[in-house]
């Protein structure tokens, strides 16, 4: 049985690129739609949000006189992309999905409306929420600690490049110390940035725990589904 009966799923926009690093890799969508599927079918009442890295690097648009509101804006646009075509893909595995958009986008995607995500998840559909929190200066780790906050829901799974919290990025540093657990208190006290504050906040004052794992690791469906402990587990004491 799950340990977690209703989760959300974190993506980083970039995941969805796969080996092309950028725009969509439809085959990589598609995979991605499968292992959704699994879950969803194990009896998890299942949502996601997914990042815009893919689309647009905020980074570098800022370097050529683009205001942060306005790379912002740019990227929700993204993030309504990314969830229409794993909408999409999901729909030809006959499995039931919706986008609901932070901003305006009839006929395209429906308005985000609490009672809106609690009906779809209620009737099995997939539901993935696209444009961030609909307000710039927001990552979607925040739109995601949001969500999971306002639908009562029973934890976040952020799937990463790597398999866990460290105390500094493991790629660059080879004395990083793995962490299997960790508080929000701790992880805002040290700045680690797995999230950033404002998704901390949300999640340590709703109690809502945020389990970090690899996305590269080829069980982690069936770790979701079984429950099984790794990665790292964030909570609140």
């Amino acid at each position: 049985m799950p340990k977690y009966k209703r989760i959300l799923l974190k993506l980083s926009g970039e995941v969805l690129a796969g080996d092309k690093h950028t725009g969509l890799d439809f085959a990589t969508v598609k995979s991605f739609a499968q292992d959704l599927a699994e879950i969803q079918r194990a009896g998890i009442e299942l949502s996601v949000v997914i990042g815009g890295g893919n689309m647009i690097r905020g980074r570098d648009a800022l370097n050529y006189g683009l205001g942060h509101a306005q790379v912002d804006s740019i990227g929700m646009l993204g993030t309504v992309m990314n969830a229409l075509a794993l909408k999409f893909s999901l729909q030809t595995l006959s499995v039931k999905a919706e986008v609901l958009s932070a901003i305006g986008m009839y006929p395209v995607a429906e308005l985000y409306s609490r009672e809106r995500a609690g009906e779809l998840l209620a009737s099995g559909h997939v539901v993935i929420f696209g444009a961030g929190t609909g307000h710039p200066f927001f990552s979607t780790d925040t739109a995601a600690a949001l969500r999971a906050s306002e639908l009562g829901l029973d934890c976040i799974v952020k799937a990463t490049k790597v398999n866990g919290v460290y105390t500094k990025d493991p790629e660059k540093f080879p004395d990083a110390e793995f962490l299997p657990e960790l508080t929000y208190s701790e992880a805002i006290e040290r700045n680690i940035a797995v999230m950033d504050t404002a998704a901390f906040a949300l999640c340590r004052e709703n109690k809502i725990p945020v389990w970090v794992m690899s996305i590269h690791d080829s069980g982690w469906v069936k770790n979701i589904i079984d429950g099984v402990k790794t990665g790292t587990i964030m909570k609140e004491d």
